[in-house]
């Protein structure tokens, strides 16, 4: 789940906290480096300094990273104090380490290594039975020593034909919120009821795969580190080598179709893994094809979407005034521009402010109307759990001592989101990094790409996605353009539409939020089982 709804109580505390007078950052080692690699001459001297302490906070977090600031790049941090001048007094921008305690060695069933991946090990448990589905499964870390990561994973075979049906990996975004939120309220063998109980899901996509979910970056969910991880080509690396362990030990798997399927800020995390796998001609298993849900993928395009979402124009009332409407317009220009520096440059000093003014210019009058960013069709039921009182459930179960025994969690406290990780992912610019870049080089590389959305989304909505899947550069592009848009039907009913040219698909499907699996269970299955068996255009 992409959790901007956490994002929007951070950039409205550093549009006040940040540069505001044109305050500059530098780091004797490093200045000039990143100076030229930002395409800066010479970096201005200091200027006063706030002495507030959320800014310094704020300073030490984006540590090493921040260096050599142009005068008109201070003049933008300036202008979003003027523009968004909510002041938040106090707020920590530290990522703290999580608490955790390793369980013995013993605990575990199997402890696999490599001599291709040195300082990684994988440790793999058999759940005791918590009654979540009745297929085997496998759960566990993967293990970076050298760097203190620990990636928890939970592994469900197919209720199927496991020895035949494909692989898939599941991820969901934020950045910061855990996989396990995908498992128990998307798209797993079971969800949690309100009284903690388990219910059986019918629709669970690994009715014809065999599903791992993993919670990644470290220190979301059942994962910890004393250190972090701010940046997805980061994760990927990780990534990559939970994959390539694991299929080590589970050979049985290996030679099947592997898909990697996610949501949200899974639109930055799948390119940039995939690509990651793509870039290892000797492994031990193959990349069949990825699939991204309402994800966010490439902000230039799809935020110029947030006022037509919002005003009437995707599909849904308009939730907005006509002014308010008109601001958000007007607005936009503004940010393309920011986003088009972060495109050219990548640093972060581009990046940064172009995720606080679009974020605070685009989506700020939404939120404020108290609506569910999930899905614009309702109002925010659980401000604490994103909307959604399941997540609290689901955290209430997680957090049974009972659980975490059975699949070996060593983490003192899962949380649904980690609003660190987060922050983490923001001061390193990340957010709105162009890493659709990579979508190319995967549909190049003959791997077939899914980009679904269900259309109540507003935070990664249809209309969006559906737009920069044109816009996208690629050697399919213009035959993906004049592609027809045809009806996507489920037992005689209409329930999206589909565009597709060859291995390159945008699916709409009807009357889902930006959980489409939850919304819409029984088309999402339906979509899913089409997609891995080579139903590209989901004919009927």
């Amino acid at each position: 789940m992409k959790s901007t709804v956490i994002l929007s109580s951070i950039v409205s505390a550093l549009a006040t906290t940040v540069l505001a007078d044109q305050t500059v950052f530098n780091n004797a080692n490093n200045a000039n480096a990143n100076a030229n690699a930002a395409g800066v001459k010479s970096a201005p001297s200091y200027s006063s300094l706030k002495q507030s302490s959320a800014l310094l906070e704020a300073v030490r977090a984006l540590g090493d990273s921040l260096h050599g600031i142009t005068e008109e790049t201070a003049q933008v941090w300036a202008d979003m104090e003027r523009d968004f001048p909510d002041a938040v007094d106090q707020l920590t921008f530290l990522s703290e380490p999580k608490p955790a305690t390793k369980r013995p060695a013993s605990e575990f069933d199997f402890h696999v290594s490599s001599t291709s991946l040195p300082g990684h090990a994988l440790r793999v448990k058999k759940p005791i039975d918590l009654g979540v589905d009745t297929v085997k499964q496998y759960s566990g870390y993967l293990d970076v020593e050298e760097e203190d990561k620990h990636f928890f994973y939970w592994f469900f075979e197919s209720r199927n034909d496991p020895k035949n049906d494909p692989v898939i990996l599941w991820l969901n975004g934020g950045p910061g919120c855990s996989s396990m939120t995908g498992l128990f309220f998307e798209l797993g063998p079971s969800s949690i009821t309100q009284n903690g109980e388990l219910a059986f899901n019918p629709h669970a996509w690994n009715n014809n795969a065999s599903v791992l979910f993993l919670d990644q970056p470290v220190n979301v969910g059942y994962s910890y580190s004393s250190n972090s991880v701010s940046s997805t080509v980061a994760a990927g690396k990780d990534v990559y080598a939970l994959l390539s362990l694991f299929f080590k030990q589970f050979p049985e798997y290996a030679d099947l179709p592997f898909h990697i399927a996610g949501e949200s800020y899974a639109g930055h995390y799948i390119p940039v893994f995939a690509a990651e796998i793509l870039s290892h001609k000797e492994r031990n298993f193959n990349l069949t094809s990825v699939l991204i849900g309402n994800g966010l993928t490439d902000g230039l395009t799809q935020y110029k979407y947030y006022e037509p979402m919002a005003c009437g124009k995707g599909g849904a009332d308009s939730v907005l005034s006509e002014e308010e409407c008109a601001n958000m317009e007007s607005a936009y220009p503004r940010c393309a521009s920011m986003i088009e520096n972060c495109y050219n440059s990548e640093s972060v000093w581009s990046c940064v402010p172009a995720s606080i003014y679009c974020n605070n210019a685009m989506m700020g009058p939404y939120q404020r109307t108290g609506k569910n960013v999930y899905d614009i069709r309702t109002t925010c039921e659980d401000s604490e759990n994103l909307c959604y009182p399941q997540m609290g459930w689901i955290s209430n179960y997680l957090n049974s001592e009972k659980v975490k025994a059975a699949v070996g969690a060593e983490v003192d406290l899962f949380e649904s989101c980690n609003f660190d990780i987060n922050r983490n992912f923001l001061f390193n610019g990340d957010w709105m990094k162009p890493y659709h870049y990579a979508v190319p080089h995967i549909l190049e590389a003959g791997v077939p790409v899914l980009i679904y959305a269900g259309d109540k989304d507003f935070i990664c909505n249809w209309l969006g996605n559906e737009a920069w899947t044109n816009a996208l550069e690629w050697e399919g592009a213009k035959g993906f353009q004049s592609a027809p848009t045809k009806d996507w039907t489920l037992e005689g009913k209409t329930v999206g539409t589909v565009q597709n040219s060859g291995i390159f698909t945008f699916l709409r499907v009807f009357e889902a939020g930006h959980m489409t699996p939850f919304d819409q269970p029984a088309a999402a299955l339906d979509m899913v089982n089409k997609w891995i068996s080579g139903n590209f255009g989901f004919k009927n």
